[in-house]
């Protein structure tokens, strides 16, 4: 178990929360490793270890810094990059640039002119105009450069309207009209600097059901059929994106074969009753590797009660480090570290310190009875927390903690005030 009481107190993945909040301060972004390990093993199981030539891709976008980068080339994982800013610290990390792929929907050309100079291993181009800036580039660095095209197959998710990627109205994608997208495909196949390799797609996020995911093979396996018909081309690599649901508060998740093994299936069953190679698939997950192993401790501040309406328990913290509930309505579980053994019977709205009445984490929860001082846990806060982070009301970003087994090493310092300030400066006319 990753998360354990002793004594009255949580630990996790063997460390007692109530020392790393006096060692590290709070708030405080803990990792456990164990439990990306034992998501990224499921998959391993299920993906790339029962079907040959495939490959996951972490999506950077998640948790994005150089530790977890590290940490996912030791396991042989790709990653999915989605900014000038995610490849940069992917490279300063030392993952090597043919395991990358870059993803986005409005590139900017300084950011393709990095891709093609540190020679990644993949564009995925989101836009017909894509083509020729990318072309453009390789042509002036006598480059090369392989692309899939991101399709939008039009599948409608159940999920956050905010992070549903996959229908029509999309900004994230090419339509599937025959007079848009086929002629893309005919300048990509004949282009002397681009390997065009295949398909991309991309549903949303926090997906329980696998029905629109196995919608969107049939489209590509269709889009597949289309393209060879029409230009005798062999799709050589298809990526079936991710958006693989993780447990937030009542939520079950399902396994990743649930989503994974349904999809190779139908791939393999429709290119061997065809006589055809099967592409290279490739699956892009990032939340479900590392969201529930993430989680936050805070410090227990104002306590405030209004009688018959609501008891406000204040942390340090609250929107610069976690903006999702303000965002999506995100929901969390929590408790209160240093009494982990006492019924949690008070029902309590978690509100955070800046001045935003919307500064809510979790809104009429049961968590045993706070006192000032106290720690709070929040549980899978591992997926954009810390990407989210910002220095709202000039609060800074808090420290990340990486444990395993009892043992805590630090991924990313606590940013200082100096820290946040550094790149400001006072006009000459204010002096």
């Amino acid at each position: 178990m990753i998360e354990q009481v002793k004594e009255g107190v949580l630990y996790y993945d063997g460390c007692n929360t109530i020392e790393l909040a006096e060692k590290f301060g709070t708030p405080l972004y803990v990792y456990s490793e164990t439990d990306i390990l034992n998501k990224i093993n499921e998959m391993k199981e299920c993906f790339t270890d029962k079907y040959e030539r495939t490959r996951i891709a972490y999506a950077a976008k998640a948790f994005g810094v150089m530790g977890i980068f590290r940490l996912m080339e030791r396991e042989g994982l790709c990653i999915d990059v989605v900014s000038g800013g995610e490849l940069y610290t992917a490279i300063k990390a030392g993952f090597p640039p043919e395991r990358i792929e870059f993803n986005g929907n409005n590139k900017q050309i300084h950011e393709l002119e990095m891709a093609i100079e540190y020679g990644i291993g993949r564009i995925i181009v989101d836009g017909i105009e894509e083509l020729s800036l990318i072309e453009d580039i390789c042509k002036e660095k006598s480059k090369e450069i392989s692309i899939l095209y991101r399709i939008t197959p039009g599948v409608r998710s159940d999920s956050h309207d905010y992070i549903v990627t996959g229908k029509k109205d999309s900004q994230f994608g090419m339509p599937l009209d025959d007079h848009i997208l086929m002629p893309a495909v005919d300048a990509a196949i004949k282009s002397e600097v681009v390997d065009f390799k295949g398909y991309h797609f991309h549903l949303g996020s926090q997906l329980f059901d696998n029905s629109s995911h196995l919608q969107a093979v049939e489209i590509l396996l269709e889009l597949i059929e289309k393209t060879k018909d029409k230009f005798g081309f062999e799709v050589e690599e298809v990526n079936l994106g991710g958006g693989f649901g993780i447990r937030y508060t009542t939520e079950v998740r399902k396994p990743f074969s649930y989503f994974l093994e349904p999809m190779m299936e139908r791939i393999e069953e429709y290119f061997k009753d065809k006589g055809r190679i099967r592409p290279e698939v490739v699956i892009e997950p990032g939340r479900s590797l590392v969201g529930e192993a993430g989680m936050t401790l805070y410090t227990v501040g104002n306590i405030k009660e209004i009688e018959g309406i609501r008891k406000y328990v204040a942390v340090n913290g609250g929107m610069p480090d976690n903006i999702r509930p303000a965002l999506y309505q995100a929901k969390y579980r929590g408790i209160i570290a240093n009494k982990a053994s006492v019924e949690a019977n008070d029902i309590v709205t978690v509100c955070g310190k800046c001045c935003e009445s919307g500064d809510v984490l979790m809104r009429d929860v049961a968590l045993q009875k706070a006192e000032r001082g106290d720690v709070l846990a929040v549980f899978t806060t591992g997926a954009y927390g810390y990407s989210m982070a910002s220095n709202y009301n000039k609060n800074p970003i808090p420290a990340v903690v990486l444990v395993k087994d009892g043992r805590t090493e630090l991924m990313v310092k606590r940013q200082s005030y100096d820290d946040m300030i550094k790149n400001e400066l006072i006009p000459e006319s204010m002096r």
